[in-house]
């Protein structure tokens, strides 16, 4: 066994003339919930299918579990759980037939009905695939990627479709399966969702990671400066960006000789980190009313 769960050093993946992921590399200790980040086309779920061994790179070095993907056993195969952002389950069966089949391609499978009520169909066990909703095709998914108590989790956006109520569950059994010691990767467009469940994250753009660390470490390392909001004089509401609110609030309390009406002080959150560093955010222009020893530098 070895510490890291999964090693990735200069992963390449080309499509044509489209580089998909360029040069990336990741460490996943054991036992962590790690989370990928990243927009629609920055290799996210191609660096989770290689991971699985379903796709073969271009270029790099990929060790899971101590193996290379591109050359692991069956038996390697059945330590991964994965769940695809595509369905996996057979339309004509029940929910309870599907989960006790693919239950028999594992050595030591978890119980079905438990999986079944963790994900939360134990009122459609026996409902057959194609009569679920669409977000209950997603939870089964969810249950075919655990039901072989996997050591190594792959989540490739899996609460797509969820419900809040339903997204919660999942979340708890993440946990769950955390706390027993299996090691989860997890993509997502859900900021919420990421900065709820990982211990570490990567940001993900253009196939290479442009940032990574735990989700506060992200907030302090990039989510500089604050906004602070309050009401001007004529009723108007005003606000500005800076990397000093502290002092900021002290002079608007001189202005207003006390008490500052309206007063808020918001600081980044990870999506406004997550946006920065993807190329995504856009400044906004500053309020009026605000004086230049507030603003932000790349604001001046």
């Amino acid at each position: 066994m070895t510490q890291n769960a999964v090693e990735v050093r200069g992963l390449r993946k080309q499509y044509g003339e489209v580089t998909a992921v360029d040069g990336l590399d990741l460490t996943i200790r054991q036992g962590e919930v790690f989370g990928i980040l990243g927009p629609n086309g920055a290799g996210k779920s191609t660096t989770v299918e290689i991971l699985q061994g379903h796709r073969e790179r271009d270029g790099g070095e990929v060790t899971v579990l101590g193996a290379d993907p591109a050359t692991g056993s069956r038996a390697w195969r059945s330590r991964i759980g994965i769940v695809w952002q595509d369905e996996s389950a057979p339309a004509e069966l029940t929910v309870r037939e599907t989960v006790e089949h693919f239950a028999r391609y594992y050595p030591a499978p978890r119980d079905p009905a438990e999986v079944i009520a963790l994900v939360g169909l134990e009122q459609k066990r026996d409902q057959r695939v194609k009569g679920l909703s669409g977000g209950q095709r997603r939870r089964l998914d969810v249950a075919l990627g655990v039901i072989g108590d996997p050591e190594l989790l792959l989540l490739d956006e899996p609460t797509t479709g969820f419900d809040p109520a339903a997204r919660r569950r999942f979340w708890e059994l993440i946990r769950q399966l955390a706390d027993g010691g299996t090691t989860i990767v997890l993509t997502t467009h859900y900021l919420e969702e990421a900065e709820a469940l990982a211990d570490h994250l990567a940001v993900v753009a253009r196939g290479k990671v442009v940032a990574e660390g735990e989700p506060a470490e992200l907030r302090a390392r990039f989510g500089t400066g604050a906004t602070v909001e309050w009401t001007g004089p004529d009723g108007a509401p005003q606000s500005v960006s800076t990397e000093t609110p502290t002092r900021t609030v002290g002079e608007l309390a001189a202005r207003f000789g006390g008490e500052v009406p309206g007063l808020k002080v918001t600081r980044p959150t990870l999506e406004d980190v997550y946006l920065r560093l993807t190329g995504q955010l856009t400044v906004p222009a500053q309020s009026a009313g605000t004086h230049a020893a507030a603003q932000p530098e790349e604001a001046r």
